[in-house]
């Protein structure tokens, strides 16, 4: 990272203050299947960190291409994985509903180890800034590996839900 960023793996073992299921993601944003890739959201620190679960099951749309003999799940979508979760937390921590927190850029996205079907996909997101711009850095785990990391730019958007 362009700011030197200190492993989030400790954020896995950190308490959970709740935690956001299927339908109150779907609630704050838009995506649904097969495009929403983000199962759980547990918030660690209310309008600081959360973490994203995506079970990752081989069922997956993605996977009929990506490779047919050896299924890997693509790294934008690991990204993409994360930026859902991110939104989802972003939304319930500073909005009324309408608002919706837009791709705005990635930074400096590594990939070190692939995603495969049986895979749960553990997220630690910090957010670095929270607002009508908002950024954050982020890793994915499996099994304890690093397996992405990025740092993430949004911009609170107006509500796509209609």
């Amino acid at each position: 990272m362009s700011t030197k960023q200190s492993s989030l793996k400790s954020m896995l073992a950190l308490p959970v203050l709740r935690v956001m299921d299927k339908q109150e993601i779907e609630h704050n944003i838009p995506h649904r299947d097969p495009f929403l890739l983000v199962d759980e959201v547990h918030i660690v620190e209310e309008r600081k960190a959360c973490i994203g679960i995506k079970k990752v099951t081989g069922k997956e749309y993605f996977f009929k291409g990506h490779f047919p003999q050896k299924p890997i799940m693509p790294g934008v979508l690991v990204l993409e994985s994360i930026a859902q979760a991110f939104g989802a937390a972003a939304i319930s921590f500073v909005s009324n509903g309408n608002q919706l927190p837009l791709f705005l850029g990635v930074e400096e996205a590594k990939f070190r180890g692939m995603v495969v079907p049986g895979d749960t996909l553990q997220m630690p997101v910090r957010i670095l800034r929270l607002g009508k711009l908002s950024r954050i850095y982020a890793e994915a785990y499996v099994n304890d590996k690093l397996c992405t990391q990025a740092q993430l730019t949004f911009i609170l958007g107006d509500n796509l839900h209609v």
